[in-house]
């Protein structure tokens, strides 16, 4: 299978999610190529040619300059149709949900978004609020995936070489009727939780919101972001973008320590694919120690103070 994963481009720097399309893209297929689109590549391309990649096509263009869906989707058509790939992949994120559907329309080809497993012949997705899993195929000629966070790791990205081969786009206003003039923002203010490495997570269990400054002041002693379960975002104890799980952000970070989370599938599916999980709560069945690498039980209440105290001493 013949794949061309579609990269994003953040100021430079190479989103995660989309190393992660290209871990499973090279399971899916045995020539993978990437489309990184845009200025200041220079340090991703670098990257990028220590895979085993079939070749890195690059565009630049002046009416792509920043991110609009107008331009990016047509040039992925453009590029898709000098290339002819089997399958188009991106990572699952705000950008990749703004312009791929209409690259499907472009080019009428099926687009299954969010998958969250894959082989050659069948995808999974999750439906009804993450409560079911849909078994997905299709026959068609070419499609397109989005994979979700942490369905696939950059760990296992194979190692190789590859040459960089530019690309002429034909793009004219005509085309690209709307420019973005900021890059596009997935995350509110300084708060990047798809790109942290350890996140404190607040769940029902810290039981008032002015609790919730515990969760904050243990992150600023970790450097840590702070993330929470929709509970604590419905009550407006903490601001949405925070918000992890099947209706809020998925992440992978090094360390997910959850503070009196429960483990509701609809928030497992946000974390799942975090290396190390540390989870306090004090119902011994919480169903987030089944997939917790350490497990207190106890009253976070108690439990944090105490922690916070201890780093305060190291």
């Amino acid at each position: 299978m013949n794949i061309l994963v579609v990269l994003e481009n953040n100021i430079g720097a190479l989103h995660r999610l989309s190393l992660e399309a290209i871990a499973g893209s090279q399971k899916l297929g045995e020539n993978v190529s990437v489309l990184l689109i845009g200025e200041g590549t220079e340090d991703i391309i670098n990257q990028l040619k220590n895979y085993d990649l079939e070749k890195i096509i690059t565009v630049k263009h002046e009416l792509l300059t920043s991110y609009n869906a107008d331009g990016y989707s047509e040039t992925v058509k453009q590029v898709a149709l000098s290339i002819s790939p089997n399958a188009i992949t991106a990572g699952h994120t705000y950008q990749t949900r703004d312009y791929m559907p209409r690259v499907s329309a472009k080019l009428g080809a099926p687009f299954i978004p969010d998958v969250i497993a894959a082989n050659s012949n069948s995808y999974t997705k999750q439906i009804l609020n993450a409560k079911l899993n849909a078994e997905i195929s299709t026959n068609s000629e070419l499609f397109i995936l989005s994979f979700q966070s942490a369905t696939f790791s950059e760990d296992d990205l194979r190692p190789g070489s590859c040459e960089v081969e530019p690309f002429q786009v034909e793009l004219d206003s005509d085309i690209v009727r709307s420019i973005t003039e900021d890059p596009f923002q997935e995350e509110q203010g300084d708060v990047d939780l798809e790109s942290a490495d350890v996140i404190i997570s607040v769940g029902r269990g810290i039981e008032k919101e002015e609790n919730v400054l515990l969760a904050f002041e243990l992150a600023k002693k970790m450097g840590a972001e702070v993330s929470a379960s929709r509970p604590i975002v419905d009550s407006g104890w903490i601001e949405t973008f925070r918000q992890v799980g099947s209706s809020g952000s998925n992440v992978a970070p090094k360390l997910y320590f959850s503070l009196g989370i429960s483990g509701a599938i609809q928030h497992v599916v946000g974390m799942k694919g975090s290396k190390k999980i540390m989870a306090i709560n004090k119902d011994s069945d919480a169903p987030i120690f089944e997939i917790a690498d350490y497990a207190i039980i106890g009253d976070v209440l108690e439990i944090v103070p105490k922690l916070i105290e201890a780093l305060e001493q190291n």
